[in-house]
């Protein structure tokens, strides 16, 4: 880039955006304006100069000019048309290209900002991504989910398409499986529900007008959802048009599990999604990736190539390490979509840190599982407020056990990034939280729970349901 002085011919055509033809020679007053240009063309001999201006909608983007050296003929006025289509048809490509540089960095603020940042160490799962986005920046994306019970869920997903679009339906899908998983669904389950959003989307983008150039686009999204349990050590995972997590036992062999894929979310299969539970020793390195992370991606996407699985092969390197080397194979900055990689280390769950008590179906069992916290607790250096607080919540959990569950009751105190007590029965009913009136001598169980722990719920299982809560633990009861 370089200033123009007004005298030249070349600020001239900006100025008013037309061409000028001009026959040059050693004396043209012009050129004393401009020394640099004036040299260039005393040099070269230049008798005849062509200037177009690179314009589009009004808006000057630089000047298209064009020399006749020596011998050759001088310009005439038929040159001048047809410098005047090229600087045209140049300024379109300037202006097409500086969009599309605006557009995709748009694109890849967004889904930057819409990932998730690194995760907080957990004394369960260790994990590492890594995120290498497509040419057009896209829609893949990854997130890891605390929940209660010490589990966390390993999601990867990827939308189809590219752009501002893709990043911005993303970022809806991952909000919606945040909102999804927190109401302690199983994966099959998750998908079924987050199809029922992503067909939303479909649908309000087929309701979009035909001259919308999203109208063209059909959706479609896949994505694998994955919940680790610490103390059964298995992974359930279920996945919609996505690839079969990989599996990296702590003795260096790999399997990809046996799974039933699920269609791609918003097509017009629908559900229903099959879950696949699968045991994890500890110190297993469980990798959830996208297509794009493979030099070549396979035409059967349910199995990784051997490529990926010999350099995840070495579970007890740090799993940063793993992702810079699969860094290194990704020769290609032009893949078809976003490359994303998310590995997570099985740790041994404390078995300190975890207690559970078989209790009868007695009004008397409420008594009973306060002393166990009591004791529990002290023995966990927990501190006065959060033990007192747990041993209420622990009481009217199994009050409500009592009242309206059946037997067996199982009490359940984990001590991990939060203080976990949980009351498994094996009845189907589900417990509603109630603001007892004045008058009423109970109901007011749950709405007690609620006010003493930061969160409650309650999952359900083949056996029946557990009912939870969490509550904070202080930096020193950590």
């Amino acid at each position: 880039m370089r200033s123009l002085n007004f005298l030249t011919p070349y600020a001239q055509a900006i100025s008013d955006f037309r061409p000028r033809l001009v026959a040059l020679s050693p004396d043209s007053p012009w050129l004393d304006a401009d020394p640099a240009r004036a040299g260039a063309i005393r040099t070269t001999g230049a008798h005849t100069l062509i200037v177009a201006p690179l314009a589009l909608r009004g808006t000057a983007l630089g000047v298209l000019s064009v020399y006749r050296t020596g011998g050759s003929d001088p310009y005439n006025e038929d040159d001048v048309g047809l410098a005047l289509d090229v600087a045209s048809h140049t300024a379109l490509c300037i202006d097409n290209a500086r969009r599309f540089t605006s557009e995709h960095t748009i694109a890849a603020t967004v889904q930057r900002h819409q990932l998730p940042r690194p995760p907080a160490t957990d004394s369960t799962v260790e994990t590492a991504q890594l995120h290498v986005p497509g040419a057009g920046g896209g829609g893949g994306w990854f997130d890891t989910i605390p929940l209660s019970g010490a589990r966390t869920a390993l999601v990867v997903g990827e939308v189809t398409g590219s752009g501002i679009q893709a990043a911005t339906t993303m970022g809806q899908l991952r909000t919606v499986i945040r909102s999804l998983a927190a109401l302690d669904l199983q994966p099959d389950e998750l998908l079924a529900r987050l199809n029922d959003t992503a067909a939303f989307l479909a649908a309000e983008r087929a309701a979009l007008p035909p001259s919308d150039p999203l109208h063209q686009q059909p959706f479609a999204a896949s994505c694998v959802y994955g919940v680790y349990d610490p103390v059964t050590r298995t992974c359930t995972f279920a996945r919609a048009g996505h690839t079969t997590p990989v599996i990296i036992r702590p003795d260096s062999s790999t399997e990809v599990p046996d799974s039933t894929p699920g269609p791609l979310l918003g097509s017009a299969e629908g559900p229903p999604f099959a879950a696949t539970t699968t045991d994890l020793p500890h110190g297993s390195i469980l990798a959830l990736y996208t297509p794009a992370i493979l030099p070549t991606p396979p035409a059967d996407s349910d199995h990784a190539p051997a490529l990926l699985r010999d350099v995840l092969a070495q579970p007890g390197r740090p799993l940063q390490d793993l992702c810079d080397d699969i860094l290194h194979i990704l020769h290609s900055k032009d893949r078809p979509g976003d490359a994303v990689l998310l590995l997570a280390r099985t740790r041994p769950f404390p078995a300190h840190s975890l207690a559970t008590w078989l209790l009868d179906h007695d009004p008397a069992a409420a008594a009973t599982a306060r002393g166990h916290t009591r004791r529990t607790l002290a023995d966990w250096n927990v501190d006065e407020d959060t033990a007192y607080a747990a041993e209420l919540i622990v009481s009217e959990l199994i009050t409500n056990a009592i009242r309206y569950g059946a037997p067996p009751l199982q009490l359940r105190l984990i001590k991990n990034r939060t203080l976990t007590c949980e009351v498994h029965d094996v009845s189907a009913t589900s417990p509603q939280l109630r603001h007892a009136r004045t008058v009423d001598e109970g109901g007011r169980g749950l709405f007690i729970v609620a006010q003493l722990a930061q969160r409650w719920g309650t999952r359900y299982t083949t056996e029946g349901k557990s009912v939870w809560s969490e509550q904070t633990l202080p930096q020193s009861g950590k």
